[in-house]
């Protein structure tokens, strides 16, 4: 059931302000420093398809203890913004939980993430590789982690870390505040989706319009379910397999470009 609209004009100004406060230190900002990024891709000297955007990377190479030290700050602060929403939230007497982001119906969520994850994940994949044979697309190492102990447990956090900070913010929050402030089904879909692909600008313009697609089918998942749990663990999936199936198959594969 959507939310109530709110009328008041004070409180619609507040909820204005603060899902803009919001975005501008989280994901928001994202998309500004990837719409940077985008621009120095497209007037480098060399084609698109012959740089390289790392997801995942390495903080220090050569200092494994500190790499996996800075690893986990990077993961705590990712989650921050969503830590911010609990509160928001909460002031206004709604919770997480008004997002569907809890252990309610846990395994009927688990498989519907998951098989959500196998169809997005496959038809992502397809789009990047021939984004990429069309020279729209940067080669994306999905995690240029060090080959050592911590690299699998570090990539399953940081998955886990992209998929609730992106569905509670994008899907859930974005989608919930767009909602009481009176937007229609379609445009609150399509803003969340916008901004969804302009934090992987970065990556060129396949990795822009494939999670484009992602926001509007993970948004309107949210829309027709209210909860936020599938996408996480849809999200979670997807990453995982992205960052450790990269790092296991990166130049073993044709199909794969290193």
């Amino acid at each position: 059931m959507s939310p109530a609209v709110v009328v008041d004009p004070r409180a619609r100004r507040l909820l204005v302000w603060e899902v803009v406060a919001v975005f501008a230190v989280s994901l928001g900002m994202s998309g500004v420093r990837a719409l940077v990024q985008f621009v120095g891709i497209l007037t480098a000297p060399v084609a698109i398809n012959a740089q390289t955007s790392t997801v995942l990377g390495s903080y220090a190479p050569d200092r494994p203890w500190l790499d996996l030290a800075l690893q986990l700050v990077a993961i705590a602060s990712g989650l921050a913004p969503v830590f911010l929403v609990g509160y928001l939230m909460a002031r206004g007497g709604e919770s997480l939980r008004t997002l569907g982001f809890d252990g309610k119906r846990l395994g009927r969520n688990v498989l519907a993430g998951l098989g959500l994850a196998a169809v997005i994940g496959g038809c992502g994949l397809a789009l990047y590789l021939g984004a990429r044979t069309a020279g729209l697309n940067t080669n994306v190492a999905a995690s240029t982690l060090p080959d050592t102990w911590w690299a699998v447990p570090v990539s399953v956090m940081a998955a886990a870390e992209n998929g609730v900070l992106e569905e509670v913010l994008v899907a859930g929050y974005l989608l919930h505040r767009l909602s009481q402030l009176g937007f229609r089904w379609f445009p609150a879909l399509l803003v969340s989706a916008l901004l969804r692909g302009s934090y992987h600008l970065y990556q060129g313009v396949g990795g822009f319009v494939g999670n484009v697609a992602m926001g509007l089918v993970f948004g309107w998942v949210y829309q027709r379910w209210g909860r936020t749990t599938p996408l996480v663990v849809a999200h979670t999936a997807i990453d995982v397999v992205a960052f450790v199936g990269y790092a296991a198959l990166v130049g073993k594969v044709s199909w794969l470009p290193g």
